[in-house]
Order: C-alpha cells, then structure tokens, then sequence
C-alpha cells in the first residue's frame, strides 16, 4: 500500500492523498461505508459501486466470525468473493464490539473471552487470533486488537487500557510479519491510538503507534460518549504527533459536521453507522441541511432532496414519496434514504478534497458547515 500526499492546506492542517493498491486507488479525505456483515444495510453491492462509487468499506471480525464464519469465507475464496466486491475492504478487529459486552466478557493478559451476543456460546480472541481471523476474511486493511475503554473512566483505567493496547499490538505486528496473505492480496495493519480523554495518554500512545511504522495508524475511543470538544482536541493531538506520510483513520466518526472539523485537523479516513441507521428512520443529510422527512411539512413537498442533483435519487424521487415509503413502512424506504445519506457522505468528502486541492478549503468550511447542519 502507498500514500501520496499531494497538498496541505495553508490555513488547517487539511490534507488531500491518494491510496494505492492492487485493488484500486481511494483518494482521500475518504467515507467508508459500515458493511458489518459482509453487506452495507439494505444497500446492493452495484449501488455501492456505480451509484455511490465507494472505493472501499468496512466489514467487522467479531461479526463475520460468528456467522457465516471463517470456513465458509475461506472456501469462498475470502469475503470479497463472497459479497462481489473487488474494491478494499478494512476491517475492524472485533475489539469494541467485545469490548461493549461489558457483563459477557473477561479480559486477561492472554486476551478476551466472551459469549457471543447471537447464542451466548464461549468464545476467546486473542490479538493473534485477531490476525488470523482478519487474514481468512482477507481484508485489505487489517486493524490491531485493541481495548477501547469505557467513557468516563478513571486515569489509572485509561492507563493500563493503553498499556495492554500497546502490548497486544506488538502481537499482532509479531502475528502478521509471520503469516502470508491467504488469497493473493496484501494486507495492511493499522494499529489503534488509545488513552482516553487524558491528552498526557493520547501522546504517548500517538508515539508509541507511530514508532511501529505501520502502513497506517488509527484513532480509537473517541466518539464514545466524550463532550464534541474533547474529541477535536485529542484528534488535533494525536495528528501533530502521527507521521505525515501515513493515513490517518479516525474510527466512527461520525456526523457531516465532525468529519469537516476533524479534515480540519488533519484526518484522512472516516466510517460510521450514521448515513444508514438514521436513514432508515427518516433523517436525512442534503447539501441544503437536515431532513426529518417523516414530518408532516413534507408530505405534499414534490420536490427532489438536493436541488442539484447528487445521485439519482434527486431526479426519481420526491421528498413526498419517500416519506409515503417510510410511513407506509415500506423497505424501499429505508435503501432510498440510506442509499442518499451515502451519497452525500461520500459528496461530501470530495468536496472537501476538492477545496483543499485548490487552497480554499478554510473558505468553504465555514458556509458549507452553516448548510449542512440547518434543520430544515
């Protein structure tokens, strides 16, 4: 994998790169579309690539160990052969997700045992079975174990949290170094910036991940609770500390306004449930604001969602007819407004890109902020 960084903004810490691999190229700042289980929720795989044009998205380790399971990945050749997607995936190591069974799990030195959310059946990962786990389901990007601690917690908690993150990861480093890619392809690791809302934590942990040179590095706990303001200044710590020549991935995060603010800052990579899950209960992002189209004004609106249209859905559909689909509790529905929420992440980021490669990306933030986060 190589990064590319073409320009910094002269007013923030912006920046526009490139991604290369052998399955393709992700210019950046990029949106990565949430496919926990091998699917993005109610959204086809050829919308993903020929109406949204995602160059990459996520799936999760916890969720596809449980099912289908490694066995039937591996015999089909790996989870993009499964689902027919031959552009990267990354995947989440399944640290948060055992991390949130907060009353099904233990943690030890060793690893994590835990009972599995479908069946209550046990079930132990290690930081090397994180690896071997991620390498079955081939993911181009491969993210470390990690402890993602609670919010609030206590500095002494933060503390060892960090300390076990740090160790676990020269694990998974020692575990990939050893292992060959199982399908042809390789695969990247990421490691993840731990510490809480303590700044003292977040810089050590920042140095401690950049000193293993990894081809990537991520930042994990935040988004989790934190006031707004605490995520932007550890994500402005960690950024001054990470080396420039890698990507930066900072882990569900999250509305449109965190993503400007966090570019801002100086972050390339971003995923959430967000576009998805709230699109399928009526909220929906556009260029001009924010739509509760589930609200009784829009009920006889014939008008599409964005003016100017950003996908196909502006020139088939009306807000009228998309509310009728979700009232109606029709499953069109939710792919409608899930399908334009990605869209406009996706929009979004391209925007952003296209004004830090022109220099005027701290011209922008200010009135493109002020659109998008109207309640329309």
């Amino acid at each position: 994998m190589k990064f590319e960084l073409f320009t910094k903004n002269s007013h923030s810490e912006a920046r526009a790169g490139l991604i290369s691999t052998p399955r393709g190229v992700i210019p950046t700042p990029i949106f990565m579309p949430v496919g926990t289980v091998g699917t993005v929720k109610g959204i086809h795989t050829r919308e993903l690539k020929e109406d949204i044009n995602a160059p990459i998205i996520l799936g999760n380790t916890y969720h596809l160990y449980l099912r289908p399971g490694t066995e039937t990945l591996e015999n089909a050749g790996g989870l993009h052969k499964f689902m027919g997607w031959d552009r990267m995936i990354l995947t989440d190591s399944g640290g948060y997700q055992v991390f949130s069974l907060s009353d099904m799990r233990k943690i030890t030195e060793d690893g994590v045992t835990f009972k599995s959310h479908l069946d209550g059946s046990k079930h132990v990962f290690t930081p090397e079975k994180a690896m071997d786990i991620q390498q079955s389901i081939g993911s181009d990007i491969m993210m470390a174990f990690d402890e993602c601690p609670p919010y609030p917690c206590e500095f002494e908690y933060a503390k060892k949290s960090m300390e076990l993150t740090h160790r676990w990861l020269e694990r998974c480093v020692k575990r990939v170094n050893e292992s060959t890619p199982k399908y042809g392809y390789e695969q990247n690791l990421f490691p993840i910036i731990q510490g809480s809302i303590y700044p003292e934590l977040r810089k050590i942990s920042a140095e401690f991940i950049a000193s293993q040179d990894c081809a990537g590095n991520a930042i994990g706990g935040l988004s989790v609770g934190e006031p707004i303001s605490e995520m932007y200044a550890h994500t402005k710590t960690v950024c001054d500390i990470l080396p420039k020549n890698k990507p930066r991935y900072l882990m569900g995060v999250g509305t449109p306004e965190n993503i400007i603010e966090c570019i801002d800052r100086g972050i390339d990579m971003f995923d959430c449930v967000m576009p998805t899950r709230n699109g399928r209960n009526g909220m929906i992002f556009t260029k001009e604001g924010i739509i509760n189209i589930k609200n009784l004004k829009w009920k006889n609106d014939f008008t599409p969602l964005n003016p100017e249209p950003i996908s196909f859905i502006d020139k088939e559909y009306s807000k009228s007819y998309i509310r009728h689909l979700l009232h109606a509790d029709e499953r069109l529905g939710g792919q409608v407004a899930s399908l334009a929420n990605l869209t406009f992440y996706l929009w979004l980021v391209k925007e952003a890109r296209k004004h830090i490669l022109n220099d005027t990306f701290h011209i922008w933030k200010p009135k493109i902020l002020e659109k998008i986060t109207t309640r329309l």
